[in-house]
């Protein structure tokens, strides 16, 4: 319940007590202060009558257990009172196929940004593409621009705040504002700051995910995704669920709702953390530029410091024009820095990138090697020594 004031009206909750309050029912539960882990596909009726009527809180496995439940109810706390439902899925790649065929059929048109996640691509280019839908690409910094882009037909835009490998940052008010005045949705990739940092569907987007795996499970141990909707929107992603079957294992709900009781904590560390290294490698002469909107020289700060309450541990850099040879040995010579696609655990880790290739609106062409860098929960003075070395071994392979 929330604190009264002293006129005895409930005081607001912060959000930090909502993630841990938000969805536990200790009564229900027999005391314990996390729900069971329901394993379970068949709910039995009592009787005929409440068969025929379908009278009870849960139907089916699919449909929703005690466990999900709870994992709901915290992350709704989260996104905030626009939010009118959130829906679970297997994976992040799931949660955006899951928004994008909620909202789409043959012969509309979808305008993605450039900088997304590459699997939105892959989905939007190969299976909407063979379902009839569209899709173009815009420039992510593009803002009320987009107006030049949409037609009659399109029915979403797609952005990715920041995009989390050249980390532009999108004006998403000003995308969402005249979107809204063409009919339609925005659909934000919201993984990077997470609600806590950034509650898009206050400004606007109407569908709202998240690649779970990362901050919210926090410890590299699950794939889980998030659909976060408005009103609007709501009634189109869960109906999507529940047609397209789309449902995660017990275990990883538990385990998701488990991570969200302490993102605040790890979220604040990985921001500070994320900082530090940020301004640290800015005067590294290996490096040329910090791709991170939290730093008061990127091009991003302004809309970053406006729509933002913090940023996370995911950041890139572009390093001096260097042959592959020595970028590999940097990335063999660090050892805390781990090499893996993913980012949002406790773990620090570097991974080569190049967009080149596949963006089709803007040119990538930072001017030298870029590298992704995850910034987890050890100390910064032993990632800086770590990244010293790895820095000499680059230099001496130059």
């Amino acid at each position: 319940m929330d604190a009264s004031d002293s006129s005895g009206t409930p005081a607001p909750l912060s959000t930090q007590t909502r993630l841990v309050t938000a969805g536990r029912d200790t009564a229900a539960q027999k005391g314990f202060v996390n729900p069971p882990v329901v394993h379970g596909s068949t709910v039995l009726y009592p009787t005929a009558a409440d068969l025929h009527a379908h009278r009870g809180e849960y139907s089916y496995g699919r449909h929703g257990t005690p466990t999900t439940k709870a994992l709901q109810q915290a992350l709704i706390a989260l996104e905030g009172p626009q939010c009118a439902g959130v829906g679970i899925t297997p994976s992040g790649v799931s949660a955006i196929s899951t928004a994008l065929l909620a909202v789409v059929k043959a012969g509309d048109h979808v305008l993605v940004c450039d900088n997304a996640y590459r699997p939105t691509r892959l989905f939007c280019d190969q299976m909407l593409n063979r379902l009839g839908v569209e899709t173009s690409y815009f420039d992510p910094l593009i803002g009320a621009g987009i107006a030049s882009h949409l037609r009659p037909n399109t029915v979403a835009v797609v952005v990715e705040a920041p995009g989390s490998q050249s980390f532009e940052m999108p004006d998403i008010p000003a995308i969402a504002a005249v979107a809204k005045q063409h009919g339609a949705l925005v659909i934000d990739d919201n993984t990077w700051a997470t609600p806590l940092y950034h509650r898009s569907l206050e400004q606007g987007v109407d569908i709202s995910i998240q690649a779970a795996t990362k901050y919210i499970g926090g410890h590299s141990d699950i794939m889980f995704g998030t659909v976060s909707a408005n009103a609007a929107a709501w009634p189109k992603v869960s109906e999507a669920i529940r047609l397209l079957g789309v449902c995660a294992g017990p275990d990883d709900v538990f385990l998701a709702l488990r991570g969200l009781r302490t993102l605040e904590v790890r979220l604040a560390r990985h921001y500070q953390a994320g900082l530090d290294m940020a301004r640290w490698l800015t005067a590294r002469p290996e490096v040329q530029r910090v791709l991170h909107p939290g730093l008061d020289t990127d091009p991003g700060h302004a809309i970053w410091k406006r729509d933002f309450t913090g940023a996370s541990g995911l950041f890139s850099i572009v390093l001096q024009p260097a042959p592959q040879a020595a970028v590999d040995a940097l990335l063999d010579t660090v050892s805390l820095f781990g090499m893996g696609y993913s980012w949002g655990g406790f773990e620090s880790l570097v991974i080569p990138f190049d967009c080149a290739s596949y963006r089709t609106a803007t040119q990538w062409n930072p001017g030298g090697p870029a590298l992704r860098l995850h910034i987890g929960l050890e100390s910064t003075d032993d990632l800086k020594a770590d990244l010293e070395r790895g820095f000499a071994a680059f230099n001496a392979a130059r």
